[in-house]
């Protein structure tokens, strides 16, 4: 399965902002697609819209396409998974409320772990991850404080050492259900992919019970191409895409200019024989 290259028109169909714990602002954000030569955007902060409007503004001045999205936070079998939502309402009400409830869990957890913080003789960083968010309130925030105080060199390791599950100051949450996210974002006008499915430590058996369970819920997508995918990883997704009749979806999943793991429009082009997420948008 080979590599095609480039397409004309690039997409990043996944990126933060500030909204939740990108570091750059809707606006800057933009900006930085469009020096990137981004055509078209989505933005998909963490279980919230918030971000939509003044990225929609400044995507009319930058003079590219702004897809407003999401990112839900999803209980798949006691494992965390992210649901990307394109071309998403951000007025819909149902999806607006289930949301807010997601956001709830996060501040009780961010409590938590300021707490298990705390036992371990560091009672400030609770204050200091939400000194850093101007928006919803997660774990990298608290990655952040950690590395602005010094005691870890990178985001990378303050996961790796305090922040992913096993680790002493993890909490776990039971966020929306599949069956739920996806009803919000269908909901709300939008398509559901998958987000960086290769993160997911599942078996293959696993994985594809659970694109199934996705499909029969109407999902629609899979993020083939994103910065967390090497090629193998990417090839393997799409086999997955073509034998689930998923469409393919690629996002850089962007959140500060300091990651070269994930630059901002700077993804490889989808494996040949995908089907785009964009295939039948609008391109007006």
């Amino acid at each position: 399965m080979g590599y095609k290259t480039l397409p004309t028109i690039c997409y990043d169909l996944h990126s933060h902002s500030t909204a939740s714990d990108g570091v750059l602002s809707p606006t800057a954000l933009v900006q930085l697609a469009a020096a990137n030569e981004v055509d078209v955007l989505a933005l998909t902060d963490h279980d919230c819209t918030d971000g939509h409007a003044e990225a929609a503004k400044a995507a009319v001045v930058a003079g590219i396409r702004f897809i407003p999205g999401i990112e839900v936070s999803v209980s798949w079998r006691k494992r965390l998974i992210h649901i990307v939502g394109l071309n998403v309402d951000g007025a819909d009400a149902e999806m607006q409320a289930g949301l807010s409830e997601l956001r709830v869990k996060r501040e009780r957890r961010a409590q938590e772990i300021g707490a298990k913080f705390e036992k371990i003789g560091m009672p400030d960083v609770y204050e200091g991850a939400c000194a850093l968010a101007s928006g919803v309130l997660s774990r990298s925030h608290f990655a952040m404080y950690l590395v602005e105080k010094g005691v870890v060199k990178d985001v990378q390791q303050a996961f790796k050492k305090y922040l992913q599950q096993g680790k002493r100051c993890y909490v776990g949450a039971e966020w929306a259900s599949l069956e739920d996210a996806l009803s919000w974002i269908h909901g709300a006008g939008g398509q559901a992919v998958v987000a960086h499915p290769a993160r997911y430590k599942m078996s293959r058996t696993l994985f594809r019970e659970f694109l199934k369970d996705f499909k029969v819920l109407g999902g629609e997508g899979i993020e083939v191409s994103c910065s967390s995918h090497n090629r193998e990883e990417a090839t393997l997704m799409a086999s997955y895409a073509q034998e689930l009749t998923l469409l393919s979806s690629v996002g850089s999943d962007f959140h500060s200019p300091h990651n070269n793991w994930a630059k901002l429009g700077r993804v490889h082009a989808l494996p040949e024989g995908c089907v785009p997420i964009w295939q039948d948008w609008n391109e007006s």
